[in-house]
């Protein structure tokens, strides 16, 4: 019911013995060019010698030098969002690219959605991936980090949702639940990580549900693949904390994005009642906080949880 806040769906109860859709993508990730930024033009400023025979003013001494923190600043750092294209994914791909991050997104088949977000944020490199494929996975990781230079910071976003009774769900819809929402997160995981403990510095953000938090009737599937993800997210961060590497996990609640068009406005008035705060949430917000915790200000918070939720989930 609140499943808004991801960029991939897939409905398998009415589904015949092919679950899943083909639909056009962009060209191959080898193919895909980002823009590269402007050169600033810089002007050397001429230096008038000084008179001979004349003594030079006394120095004052120069204030110890702060510690430079090795890791890029946000006009030179990079950042990979998976399930991109739309909803929280493409509003966080909105969000670093005004922040002056170089994005790159992950799209699974809504090649239209992706390629309108490429026209509206020129320079973002869009590249089709399927999460749950290893190889997808390896092919759409390495055309990104090709063209970024790096990847500092992890979003991984994308997922799916389905909603049926626990009895009526197939082996095949629960194993497909895990490989998207879970097994996709490890897949891009493992990939990032190397150059990030080169690096000695990285981010890594993953995008749960509050239904990985509480477990949600009719989604067992759906909360057991979320509460998966926290705890990927708290292990990891443990484990790569010495490398400099932070891990954090955002736990959406109701976000009104188009996911949620099939919703009357009677519902959704209805959800807003529930919701302490008395109204839906915005992908933006979500956004802002994943953009926060992508930050140097963010380096002593790792291993949380942060649910955005308008006091639903407390």
């Amino acid at each position: 019911m609140y499943n808004d806040e991801f960029e991939l769906t897939f409905d398998l109860a009415d589904a015949g013995p092919k679950t899943e859709q083909r639909r056009p993508t962009l060209p191959e990730p080898e193919e895909a060019v980002v823009a590269a930024p402007p050169v600033q033009e810089t002007r050397e400023t001429p230096v008038s010698a000084a008179p001979e025979n004349t003594p030079a003013p006394e120095r004052e001494p120069e204030p110890a030098a702060e510690p430079q923190s090795t890791a890029p600043a946000a006009k030179d750092r990079t950042v990979l969002i998976s399930g991109g294209d739309r909803g929280i994914g493409a509003a966080a791909a909105r969000a670093f690219y005004a922040a002056g991050y170089r994005v790159a997104v992950f799209y699974h088949t809504n090649a239209e959605a992706a390629a309108a977000l490429q026209k509206e944020l020129p320079g973002v490199l869009v590249v089709q991936c399927d999460v749950a494929s290893r190889a997808s996975c390896e092919l759409a990781f390495r055309a990104a980090e090709q063209a970024l230079g790096r990847v500092d910071v992890l979003v991984s976003n994308a997922g799916i949702a389905q909603q049926k009774l626990f009895t009526d769900i197939t082996p095949e819809e629960w194993q497909r639940m895990l490989d998207v929402n879970l097994t996709g997160a490890f897949n891009l995981c493992q990939l990032a990580l190397p150059g990030m403990i080169r690096r000695k510095a990285g981010r890594i953000l993953t995008v749960s549900s509050m239904w990985g938090q509480t477990g949600g009737s009719c989604e067992v599937h759906y909360s057991a693949a979320k509460a998966g993800l926290i705890g990927l997210t708290k292990a990891l961060a443990k484990e790569e904390g010495p490398s400099g590497i932070t891990v954090n996990c955002v736990a959406p609640g109701v976000i009104d994005t188009d996911m949620m068009a099939s919703f009357t406005a009677e519902d959704k008035a209805a959800l807003a009642e529930e919701t302490p705060v008395g109204r839906l949430g915005t992908a933006e917000e979500v956004a802002k906080l994943l953009l926060y915790l992508a930050g140097e200000d963010a380096g002593y918070i790792t291993g949380q949880v942060f649910g955005v939720n308008g006091g639903l989930v407390i």
